[in-house]
């Protein structure tokens, strides 16, 4: 992003991005959203494919669900005790953009030499109509499509507060 186009500093504190931080910009949260993202939803399958110690797992959860980013739904299989799945609610789902994004920049910048580990691609595991790799791409209301990320810049929103001149 190129430097803010206006005279008056914008409060560093108001700030979207320290929000969202503050919820889910922690690694193991977005590596649990990631999984939640592919269909995972127990304790067991989180705890198995990510290679996190319970504590942390069961902390990151609760912070989770605490946050609106999952919702714990009880279910009890027969002859055991109740449990509890995890499931994205649509704040949690709308992060898959972020996650698509983070994992764009990572294989860019830091994947092994022979290419990334995944792909991300158009449609569903069932139905491979397109199958087409998936990229984000930076967009205008105005319908402009492809924009540099240098020809992007950040002005002052509604809810912008300023530091005093």
């Amino acid at each position: 992003m190129t430097e803010q186009r206006h005279t008056r500093r914008i409060d560093p504190a108001n700030c979207s991005v320290g929000r969202a931080l503050a919820e889910v910009g922690e690694r193991w949260s977005l590596l649990i959203v990631r999984e939640a993202l592919d269909g995972v939803t127990r304790f067991g399958e989180f705890r198995a494919r990510l290679g996190i110690a319970s504590n942390l797992l069961s902390t990151r959860l609760d912070r989770l669900v605490a946050a609106g980013v999952m919702n714990r739904v009880a279910y009890q299989e027969p002859g055991d005790r109740q449990r509890f799945e995890y499931r994205l609610t649509e704040k949690g789902a709308d992060l898959r953009p972020t996650v698509i994004a983070l994992l764009e920049w990572g294989d860019k910048h830091l994947a092994d030499e022979q290419g990334p580990s995944v792909v991300v691609r158009h449609g569903t595991a069932e139905d491979h109509d397109c199958d087409e790799p998936v990229t984000l791409v930076l967009a205008c209301a105005a319908g402009h499509t492809g924009l540099a990320p240098e020809s992007v810049y950040r002005s002052p929103g509604p809810g912008a507060r300023f530091l005093p001149s």
